[in-house]
């Protein structure tokens, strides 16, 4: 008995060190970014100044828009490949090229992002040099983020068709619908939670990558993981902390809003197996 409470309170102890080791720095950033010292991790007392440097840093409004226009059209399109990649891995098991086409398209996920990054890059500066064009920026960036996303939204939504059960498909077809519409009105219903997931997925990706975007921007084209690398390099600035503090708060915003969301559907869901199994 005592050796099973020591091993239970051990467990906790170690829990609890992992959780404080991951939080606990994200804590400490809140904190000081209210303080109103210039250095980043001395409490000055408290003070919104650099809040309101934040609001008024135009260049960190530039790169925080560059940034969402990227990461929003490269999770479009990566979940628009990602979904035409996984529908033929699973609903075409056999056909010539499989394993070439499936390690094509699982190799980002296991190939350092810096072979990928340089490789994109020389190739797009060889295309650049015969047809002039593409010129590195938004563009570069986009085909980036899209060849990486695509990767995880495969394997996210090939986990969604794998688990669907084919005899909708089936019933759809024995009651007259053709291909097309046996997708679109069948399967793409039942697969969009997978495709909303496989969405943010990808959308935070290429919110937060540095490496890829480092490789493949260009002049006038510095999203916002670049802005704050760059910084971080010449001097921690305050502003960052404070930057860091707003993405948190809509972060936890979005997760908390999201669980109220899930626990409210799920209690009415179960509400309406009760009144069901009172009938």
């Amino acid at each position: 008995m005592i050796t099973t409470a020591a091993g239970r309170w051990t467990s906790r102890l170690w829990l609890f060190a992992g959780l404080a080791f991951l939080y606990l720095p994200i804590v400490s950033l809140v904190v000081f970014s209210f303080s109103d010292s210039p250095v980043p991790n001395v409490w000055g007392g408290f003070s919104l100044r650099w809040y309101a440097r934040l609001v008024g840093d135009a260049d960190i409004r530039r790169a925080l828009w560059l940034s969402l226009q990227v990461a929003a059209a490269s999770a479009s399109g990566a979940v628009v490949l990602g979904l035409l990649a996984a529908f033929t891995l699973q609903r075409f098991p056999r056909f010539r090229g499989r394993m070439l086409f499936s390690g094509m398209v699982s190799a980002p996920l296991v190939m350092p992002e810096v072979i990928v990054g340089l490789s994109l890059l020389l190739m797009l500066v060889s295309v650049q040099r015969a047809t002039g064009f593409p010129e590195r920026g938004l563009l570069t960036i986009w085909l980036g983020h899209v060849l990486v996303g695509m990767a995880y939204a495969t394997v996210v939504i090939s986990a969604r068709l794998r688990d669907l059960n084919p005899q909708y498909e089936e019933a759809a077809q024995d009651l007259g619908a053709r291909p097309h519409q046996v997708f679109f009105l069948v399967t793409l219903p039942l697969i969009s939670p997978s495709l909303l997931a496989a969405w943010l997925l990808t959308f935070t990706l290429s919110l937060d990558d540095v490496v890829m975007s480092a490789f493949l921007s260009g002049p006038g084209a510095t999203t916002l993981p670049l802005v704050i690398f760059s910084r971080a390099r010449l001097g921690l600035d305050p502003a960052v902390n404070a930057l860091a503090t707003v993405v948190v708060a809509v972060v936890a915003l979005c997760v908390a809003g999201s669980s109220y969301l899930i626990a409210r559907r799920e209690r009415r869901h179960w509400l309406e197996q009760q009144a069901a199994a009172r009938q």
